[in-house]
């Protein structure tokens, strides 16, 4: 996918809270490759300029998968800790019992 595309995406993903600058998914993109994480190439549009097109490569893929591990024993966590605060504040009107 292209770096614009990829805006788009986590615009739409995170229901617009989510905006980055073109700036800053390019600077990001560029570390990520110097990493590892991603290649690009440049692919050729007709009727308009060329688009540098980024795939995530093997370690990207790792460290994806690492990554998404420790947000679900995140989400887990918070999920523990809502569950608590219902069980033990909202039983009574003024807080617990």
């Amino acid at each position: 996918m292209h770096g614009y595309h990829l805006l788009e995406e986590i615009e739409q993903r995170s229901c617009g809270c989510h905006k980055l600058e073109p700036g800053s998914i390019y600077t990001l993109l560029r570390r990520m490759e110097k990493r590892g994480m991603l290649e690009s190439k440049w692919e050729k549009v007709e009727g308009g300029p060329d688009k540098r097109v980024y795939t995530v490569t093997r370690d990207g893929a790792e460290a994806l998968r690492m990554g998404l591990k420790s947000i679900v024993k995140r989400k887990l966590l918070f999920d523990d800790l809502a569950r608590f605060y219902k069980e033990h504040f909202e039983k009574g009107e003024g807080g617990e019992e």
